[in-house]
């Protein structure tokens, strides 16, 4: 049954490459839509998304329109069964999401209703929430608003970062697709409405919600660290200079509590300790600006004598 199925794939960043291949091992993928190529970097190289390697490797159509509310009749004239999108990153129009016959349908990071938005797994993490995801919805011309098909849970550990998070929900969002597939061709799943009144959202991280206030709590501060590690990164300013922050922990110690918050107070081998409201966090792993990502024991090398007593964001 799903061998035959038509599908056309909407998405474009390395989270729905896992959803792409296993459409392609179990249907019948004739079409692959994501977002324009990009120009990078000083030397202004062409990168496009992942996603559309996967399609030109597998002999697969890959339209990327720069607005799809204009440009779609090509994706049409496929005549697809099915359109499934994953983290496409465009709002798609009624007359997309009206022509499937089977319609179309959404994979999405979060328990919705909560988190609809375009970074739910950062927010899960900044929120301190223990438990987020995977929704499959139909698509209707709201954000992320569907009725609900089916969804399942996962934890979210203490030491999840983005990235470890983001790979789990990439692979639970391919085995429940691929679970509920059978269901809407047949006809018999359910549709659930979203409950507006438990309506949250997780919006694309801002340049601002990068920066760390040293006067928030540990487990504030620390959420942060590892929701946005490794993408975008969150950061503080040492001497007007960015330093991105990917590894830190905890540290309940009040020992420095007549210290300002955002204070570097100490520093040992292999970190450095940063005051904070309820005791001190910990960075073990940051990348300066203009260099390479290095554990702090690294950077620590002719700069132990010159960090205590700084006080990091001075002047924000």
């Amino acid at each position: 049954m799903l061998k035959d199925l038509k599908v056309v794939f909407m998405g474009t960043p390395e989270f729905s490459v896992k959803i792409l291949e296993m459409l392609i091992k179990n249907t019948k993928v004739i079409g692959v839509v994501s977002q324009p190529d990009k120009v990078v970097g000083r030397k202004k190289e062409i990168t496009y998304p992942r996603i559309k390697e996967v399609a030109l490797n597998n002999n697969i159509k890959v339209f990327q329109p720069n607005n799809i509310k204009e440009d779609y009749d090509d994706i049409l004239k496929l005549n697809p069964d099915i359109i499934i999108t994953c983290a496409y990153g465009q709002i798609i129009p009624k007359a997309i999401l009206d022509y499937p016959k089977y319609g179309c349908i959404n994979v999405h990071a979060s328990l919705l209703p909560k988190l609809r938005g375009g970074a739910p797994i950062h927010h899960a993490i900044l929120n301190g929430d223990s438990i987020t995801g995977i929704t499959i919805m139909y698509m209707d011309q709201g954000m992320d608003s569907g009725d609900i098909i089916d969804s399942e849970s996962i934890v979210i550990k203490d030491d999840d970062t983005y990235l470890t998070l983001h790979d789990k929900l990439s692979e639970l969002g391919s085995s429940l697709l691929l679970k509920t597939l059978p269901s809407i061709i047949k006809g018999e799943n359910k549709r659930i409405k979203q409950n507006p009144l438990e309506v949250t959202y997780g919006y694309n991280i801002t340049r601002e919600e990068e920066l760390i206030d040293f006067n928030k709590s540990s487990r504030e501060i620390y959420n942060q660290i590892r929701g946005l590690n490794p993408f975008p990164g969150s950061y503080f300013l040492l001497d007007n200079k960015t330093v991105k922050v990917y590894g830190a922990e905890i540290i309940n110690d009040n020992t420095f509590k007549d210290k300002t918050n955002g204070e570097i107070v100490k520093v040992d081998k292999k970190a450095f300790y940063i005051k904070v409201n309820d005791g001190l966090i910990k960075v073990t792993n940051i990348k300066m600006e203009g260099k390479k990502r290095m554990d702090v024991s690294n950077f620590l090398n002719g700069n132990k004598e010159e960090l205590t007593g700084i006080i990091v964001n001075k002047g924000v």
